[in-house]
């Protein structure tokens, strides 16, 4: 979450008639999605990128399943019939004839299927079946169900629904039905966007199921559940120029923030970032130490959260996460390695419900942005000061290591983007500088992956605060770079005091949804074209710097009005919720590709959520975020050049070969000139040597129901060529402190030269695991 005060202010427009447009019917990626897919066979996928087959050692392709799908639009806070959008009405079209039409069709097709199987069944359970039983009743270890209940997602149903378990053992349900954890809690699973007309023929058994979320036992890593009607599955690809990303960050679970967790943060006076948190945490044993952190990652996000992102009409997640998920170096206090299992259930918890991820590295060591969420409030040491250069190879490492992970089969179309480093203030560390490290970090990543849509996660990388427009033609050529900005209200220095309480009519929100809609559009859909594909990583409902710590401890801020009137959302009046609704609803639009940040803020010592503007769950369940995504489609009518819906080949990995412009190596060396904040030569300050064992993070682990571990192929390493060791320090040098050394006496005897400045190649050529 940016909260850096050199951001620069973006300049405020006139308003302008803010015209909703309804769900434009002839739109076919809103009409017919692309139906979910299970083939008799892997090689029968209609996938346009390589499917690779489950990890789970010996298991069998699923039975085929068919589906066909006609619009059903989403809930709204209105009826589903005859909305009505800040005071414009429309109708929702009737799907009913067009799917019984379709259904009576594929009933006709199953029976013809099904004299087949009376021939093939016999064969089935006689031969194949004994040979694969030791399969069966394989469940995943992982789950939590705790969670408070919401408008999407929890709480009791008395018209609930039981759940389809079929004969091969999964089970799968749609819009009320009732998930048990393996905690044992239960919760009814509300999501009325799925509208899919499912046929499924398990074993000559015919059942009409309504089937989003998915839980194989068998399979663990099966990828058939998808979020929404309009959102393919996630065992198809995604198309960067016709699917929408309607996502929200995970903010605060694994990467602690004063602001999302003020509570924690409170209990301890001094605490101002995760660093001194974790220090005063570690010295408290009486109340449990660094094990409240722990607690934290059981609790704060749950199963629930997810079913009710998916309930929300959402398709994708933002998971940030720390370098210490993998390991903590001397002198770093962060509770080392305990986040990654409650990373991994993550992961498992959005395929369940067919969310796709974005992970994020959100912390580098030494700080890339001194705000406190890269771990430490204070300097930039990250490419900057002395240690600058060292602190770069342990990213570049942590970058790596994360690569080979999702990279495997059983996680390259769950996890399909991956942000190398959050907000990295570019101001500081310098652009010909921070652009060197990326294309480094590129060559290291592709060396892993390989090229091409399909070969690991595209590469995001963050807008740096330099404006999108800045980064127009960097790395042209390249294979799948996706550029990430946050436009944000919040901190642009003005006194917002603009009024957003302007009724409930078609004017609500005042100035505000007009000023957003102009402010992005423009340059988010140039972008488009002249670096790739470019969406909003976060943004929020902030119009106004308000919130509790929302820019540190203790916290500042420049609205003109007073600040209390935002932290307390239980007085807000409906046209204050209107006008809100207006301002989400526009930015939706404008951004077009978007992660809302954040999806969820804890509660401060006063009982209540005193950063409201911030969270998305508060927002849907008090009235202030829309319950459908798709209503903001065509909200700001025309503001600017519009999107064609095409990207050049390379740009998502459609390219039969993707090359660097050579003048941007050149221009952008790597190891860098010069550093901010260090008097020598890059290649005469403190490195690491490459001596260290190789960190393979660990694969999940999964039971079934005999409580027998059920072999997993994936080993947590993608490419088996890749066994360069990880960096290590020289012996005999004193390191200075990672987040203090900037412009202080280099130490002598912590150089190799140059040849440790660089990360080193990859030989031989990539040998990936497809299977």
């Amino acid at each position: 979450m940016a909260s850096d005060p050199q951001y620069a202010p973006v300049p405020t427009h006139e308003a302008f008639p803010a015209a909703h447009i309804p769900l434009p019917p002839s739109t076919p990626s809103l009409i017919e999605p692309r139906p979910p897919f299970h083939a008799l066979n892997y090689d029968d996928s209609p996938r346009d990128s390589t499917y690779a087959p489950s990890s789970i050692a010996g298991s069998a392709a699923p039975l085929g399943v068919h589906r066909e799908s006609t619009y059903l639009n989403g809930r709204q806070e209105q009826e589903v019939n005859e909305k009505t959008v800040f005071g414009q009405s429309y109708d929702t079209p009737s799907p009913r004839k067009k799917r019984s039409g379709l259904c009576i069709a594929l009933i006709a097709l199953i029976a013809l299927v099904v004299v087949a199987l009376a021939v093939v069944l016999p064969v089935y359970f006689v031969v194949i079946k004994p040979k694969n039983s030791h399969n069966l009743n394989a469940a995943s270890s992982h789950g939590n169900g705790h969670g408070t209940n919401s408008s999407t997602g929890g709480g009791t149903d008395t018209n609930a629904t039981t759940p389809a378990t079929n004969l091969n053992g999964f089970v799968t349900g749609g819009d009320g039905s009732t998930i048990k954890s393996s905690d044992g809690t239960s919760f009814v699973y509300s999501n009325s966007f799925g509208g899919i007309c499912e046929w499924s023929l398990h074993f000559s058994i015919l059942q009409h199921d309504f089937a989003q979320w998915w839980s194989d036992p068998n399979d663990p890593f099966n990828n058939n559940a998808y979020p929404n009607s309009w959102t393919p599955p996630l065992n198809q690809s995604w198309d960067f120029g016709k699917d929408r990303i309607y996502g929200v960050n995970l903010g605060g679970w694994f990467v602690l923030e004063p602001f999302i967790s003020p509570a924690l943060f409170q209990k301890y006076p001094g605490a101002v970032d995760e660093f001194t948190l974790s220090t005063l945490m570690a010295a408290d044993t009486a109340n449990g130490g660094l094990s409240q952190l722990e607690d934290h990652y059981k609790t704060f996000i749950t199963e629930q959260d997810i079913a009710q992102i998916a309930g929300a009409g959402l398709n994708w997640v933002r998971i940030p996460i720390p370098f210490w998920a993998i390991e903590t170096w001397a002198g770093e206090p962060y509770l080392a390695k305990t986040s990654w299992k409650y990373i991994l259930q993550a992961f498992e918890w959005c395929r369940k419900y067919g969310l796709r991820v974005k992970l994020d590295l959100h912390t580098i060591p030494g700080s890339q942005n001194g705000l406190n969420h890269s771990g430490r409030l204070g300097t930039v040491n990250f490419l900057s000061g002395v240690m600058g250069m060292a602190n770069a190879q342990r990213g570049l490492n942590y970058m790596r290591i994360l690569t080979e992970f999702i990279s495997q089969p059983e996680y390259k179309d769950l996890i399909p983007i991956f942000g190398i480093m959050n907000e990295a203030l570019v101001s500081h560390i310098g652009r010909e500088v921070i652009r060197g490290f990326y294309i480094e970090a590129y060559d290291m990543i592709r060396g892993i992956t390989g090229i091409g849509e399909g070969k690991g996660p595209m590469i995001s990388i963050h807008d740096g605060f330099q404006g999108i427009p800045a980064w127009g033609g960097f790395l042209n050529g390249s294979d799948r770079v996706a550029l990430d900005s946050h436009p944000y209200f919040a901190f642009d220095g003005s006194s917002a005091t603009a009024p957003i309480d302007t009724g409930v009519g078609a004017g609500a929100g005042g100035t505000w949804p007009a000023d957003a809609c102009k402010r992005w559009g423009s340059a988010m859909n140039t972008s488009r074209e002249a670096f790739g594909v470019t969406f909003a990583g976060e943004w929020s409902n902030g119009f106004n710097d308000c919130g509790l710590f929302l820019k540190g401890i203790p916290g500042s801020h420049t609205y003109g009005g007073n600040c209390d009137d935002w932290q307390d959302s239980t007085n807000w009046t409906p046209g204050t919720k209107a006008g809100l609704l207006a301002f989400a609803t526009a930015q939706m639009d404008t951004f077009r590709d978007w992660f809302f940040w954040t999806w969820k803020i804890g509660e401060s010592n006063a009982g209540i959520v005193q950063s409201p503007l911030w969270s998305y769950q508060l927002g849907l369940q008090n009235g202030w975020m829309p319950t459908d995504p798709r209503t903001s489609l065509g909200f700001c009518a025309d503001t600017g050049p519009d999107f064609s819906g095409s990207f050049e080949p390379w740009m998502t990995g459609a390219a039969a070969s993707a090359t660097i412009d050579p003048a941007q190596r050149t221009s952008y060396p790597y190891p860098p000139a010069s550093l901010t904040g260090a008097a020598t030569a890059p290649t005469d300050l403190p490195v690491y040597s490459y001596g260290a064992s190789i960190i393979t993070m660990p694969m999940p682990s999964f039971t079934n129901a005999a409580g027998k571990n059920v072999p997993v192929k994936g080993n947590g390493w993608f490419n088996q060529n890749d066994n360069v060791p990880g960096p290590t320090p020289i012996a005999g040098c004193s390191y200075p402190d990672e987040y203090n050394a900037n412009d202080i006496a280099v130490p002598s005897g912590c150089t190799s030269g140059t040849t440790a400045d660089v990360f080193p190649s990859i030989t031989p050529p990539p040998s990936r695991r497809s299977s």
